[in-house]
């Protein structure tokens, strides 16, 4: 019985961490889904600047949309097209998840549409938080192949978010995204 709870949580986490296997992430365009629009360029250049370093061809969706903007515009067949003459198929879609608490992957993703339209409250740093999480939506082709929570724990500015930030996905990326 031991063996067979042993073997059965093996496959239970093996099934969790499923969510981010077989990405093979080559190109990627960056979506921020952050509402204030300075929490928005600093993680979309961020994330750019990381896949970048790790031989990803990445691209901010700044250099795409206008400011102000509807992100939903990235999913048309025009941007679409756009992109893929630029040689990029895959989203990366980033928001803030939460504050304090352990959060898992979303169970529950929409179309490409659907993602771009929602609207997401959170700002990267709000006080008295000692912890932030990131969700990461990939998207390629237009269909959903993976997501990814990234926790980035001990904050106590915007400062020291980013470079929490900066610090798990340069460990994280080549492990599990690439």
């Amino acid at each position: 019985m031991k063996y067979f709870f042993i073997l059965f949580l093996n496959l239970f986490c093996l099934s969790l961490n499923a969510q981010t296997k077989n990405l093979n992430l080559s190109n990627a365009a960056v979506v921020g889904q952050l509402d204030k629009a300075d929490d928005r360029y600093s993680i979309e250049v961020a994330l750019t600047e990381m896949l970048a370093n790790n031989g990803i061809k990445a691209m901010p969706s700044m250099n795409i949309l206008k400011v102000g903007n509807d992100p939903q515009i990235l999913a048309s067949d025009s941007i679409k097209d756009l992109l893929k003459s630029k040689g990029f198929d895959t989203y990366v879609l980033v928001s803030v998840r939460g504050f304090d608490k352990k959060f898992k992957p979303a169970k529950n993703h929409g179309s490409l549409t659907q993602i771009l339209t929602e609207g997401h409250l959170f700002p990267i740093y709000r006080d008295e938080a000692v912890s932030v999480s990131f969700e990461f939506f990939f998207y390629r082709n237009g269909e959903f192949i993976g997501t990814d929570i990234v926790k980035c724990g001990n904050i106590s500015s915007r400062d020291t978010v980013m470079k929490r930030f900066r610090k798990k996905l340069n460990k994280r990326i080549p492990k599990h995204w690439k």
